[in-house]
């Protein structure tokens, strides 16, 4: 098991209960927790009668760190293999092609950390100061913050439960100084936030770390996410679940994104479709659920080329279908950021 030095003790978030917890558990945040007559046998019991009670501590900390970021945006999908962390590079590296622009990339795949790699930044190690967590950066307006800087070697694995990554994912928000130290030349008064976009890559599903992002930035404000899809059916399946969490945790949903939409072979440019939309693909799921369709990204080989070598694919490849699809998808995103900045 990987211990990552230094690490505040994880505290539950509101409303949140523990892995295994029994039918009618309190939750931890509960004057009862614990005490009720549901938490007995249960595994738990002594660590919830004896954890902090009342609002977290870290929330304020939070909203006070977050505060200079203008736009936070959540890349999701419903299942791995979708290409979220490939996606979510690109949309990094279009937002940092204009100079004037501050973007940092947050990975909270805490047991699969991908972006470090496709960022091109392996071996790469955080450092600490007075401001807090230094990021990596990429370039002097792109930062990236990933579990993979605190690992003792690139192979070693984090066996965590729930609580201790949900610990993790509040350090980066509190801690990391994302402002690549701007925050003390810009004061408390600035008219313009010091990080104009934080990208925020998530593991597949629901479960953990998509709760404590999303209950930690509650106060600070989430302008959207942007949902990855794979054309087949068996993927929309899971994307539902996906929309479904967003909407039940009030996460306005920016649009949804296919990918691996096809076959296109570099030379002649022919397509073949390799996951079938067998019920229409992402369009139709947006159609029916009232979402805005994005687009589709056809396959291209060198795209996997280009994560592996840590490289933006859409400068190596602009005449590539996919690059095209890129760069339509990523000024829609950016016209709807703008819109929610607005209204």
């Amino acid at each position: 098991m990987v211990d990552v030095p230094p690490l505040v003790v994880a505290r539950a978030l509101p409303d949140q209960v523990p892995e295994n917890a029994p039918a009618h558990c309190p939750g931890t945040e509960s004057d009862l927790a614990g005490k009720a007559s549901a938490c007995a046998g249960c595994a738990n019991q002594d660590a919830c009668q004896s954890a902090p009670k009342g609002p977290d501590p870290d929330l304020p900390l939070i909203r006070t760190r977050m505060a200079s970021v203008r736009c936070k945006i959540l890349v999701l999908s419903g299942k791995g293999g979708v290409g979220k962390s490939t996606f979510t590079a690109q949309l990094a590296w279009a937002f940092a092609s204009d100079m004037h622009t501050q973007t940092g990339v947050m990975d909270i795949d805490v047991c699969g950390p991908s972006i470090p790699t496709i960022l091109g930044l392996k071996d790469q190690y955080i450092h600490q100061s007075a401001a807090g967590w230094t990021p990596v950066y990429v370039a002097d307006n792109l930062a990236c913050m990933s579990i993979e800087f605190l690992l003792p070697h690139a192979n070693a694995a984090v066996v965590w439960r729930g609580p201790k990554k949900n610990g993790l994912i509040k350090q980066f928000l509190k801690d990391v100084d994302w402002t690549g130290g701007m925050a003390d030349e810009l004061g408390a008064d600035a008219p313009k936030p010091a990080v104009d976009y934080l990208l925020v890559d998530t593991p597949p599903g629901t479960s953990d770390e998509h709760l404590a992002v999303v209950g930690c930035l509650r106060e600070s404000g989430i302008d959207g996410a942007v949902l990855i899809t794979t054309p087949q059916e068996v993927s929309l399946q899971d994307v539902r679940k996906e929309i479904s969490f967003c909407r039940k945790m009030q996460v306005p949903i920016l649009g949804v994104v296919e990918n691996m939409a096809g076959f296109v072979c570099p030379s002649c440019h022919a397509r073949s479709d390799i996951f079938y939309p067998s019920t229409g693909g992402a369009r139709a799921l947006c159609e029916e659920l009232g979402l805005v369709f994005l687009g589709s990204v056809p396959l291209d080989p060198r795209i996997a080329r280009s994560c592996d070598v840590g490289e933006s694919f859409v400068d190596a490849y602009p005449d590539s279908p996919a690059s095209e699809a890129y760069t339509h998808i990523i000024a829609q995103i950016k016209r709807l950021v703008r819109k929610t900045d607005t209204a």
